[in-house]
């Protein structure tokens, strides 16, 4: 019963760690769960180590198995070491919980602290978390500026939590945007490597949309700003007035009003 207990605490903890909305999340600060408290309590004068170890990566990877999440994300966990000259007096149960401001997701800690023995302690455990699964890899370098097409990439299997900038999924999110900077061979399209391309400058003329309650006026004005495919512009009409529209596509603008 013992052993059962801690598996369904745990299984408890990894279900919050595959969750999308929590890999995503910033910072969580108290219990994984409610009552998530693990028992370690080695004989002896002080904890083993390897004890904690061996049951941290058990737990996560028992429940990481038989868990499902939306996300074609396939989760991986590795505990990592205490600092070795760390002596823990007994615990009768040991409570893991999420160090504020921290994030599950690449390197991360763990927190365990001593909630019932003799002497009260609190440590950190580092972990890294892998989240695998396809996306786009550059198939040769691309310059700083260039225009993507989607020659450029092929899906591949990457760790989507290797860096903070988050993956860029879908190809209609990158293809026709430019580099921000030179990217190599081999490395994974993420957010901050790709942004929508300048159609139009300051002073072009461009053609403005404006729809309304059964009818469309289609005239021309000069743009104001910089024209960004599906942000916003500000264009001057021909009385003078300055307006703020989206940017469609290479030369026009639409109002709304």
């Amino acid at each position: 019963m013992e052993g059962l207990a801690v598996f369904n605490q745990l299984l408890c903890v990894a279900r919050r760690l595959r969750a999308p909305g929590w890999l995503l999340a910033s910072a969580w600060t108290g219990l994984f769960c409610s009552g998530a408290l693990a028992q370690m309590q080695p004989p002896g004068d002080a904890i083993d180590n390897s004890a904690i170890y061996a049951n941290a990566q058990r737990w996560v990877d028992d429940a990481l198995a038989s868990s499902t999440d939306s996300l074609p994300l396939r989760m991986e966990v590795s505990v990592g070491e205490l600092d070795r000259r760390l002596r823990l007096a007994p615990c009768a149960l040991v409570e893991p919980y999420i160090p504020p401001n921290t994030r599950l997701w690449g390197k991360s800690r763990l927190g365990l602290r001593c909630v019932q023995g003799a002497s009260k302690w609190n440590v950190f455990l580092p972990i890294t978390v892998k989240a695998l699964g396809p996306a786009w890899v550059l198939k040769g370098m691309v310059t700083q500026g260039a225009t993507m097409s989607q020659e450029d990439a092929m899906m591949v299997e990457v760790d989507w939590a290797e860096f903070s900038s988050p993956i860029v999924a879908n190809v209609s999110d990158w293809v026709g945007q430019t580099a921000t900077r030179t990217l190599s061979a081999g490395q994974a399209l993420r957010q901050d490597m790709v942004r929508a391309a300048q159609v139009f400058q300051a002073g072009a003329q461009v053609r403005v949309l404006a729809h309304g309650a059964g009818f469309e006026i289609v005239t021309s004005a000069q743009a104001v700003s910089s024209g960004v495919i599906g942000q916003s512009a500000r264009v001057r009409m021909d009385n003078g007035r300055v307006l703020t529209g989206q940017v469609l596509d290479g030369r026009t603008v639409r109002l709304a009003l």
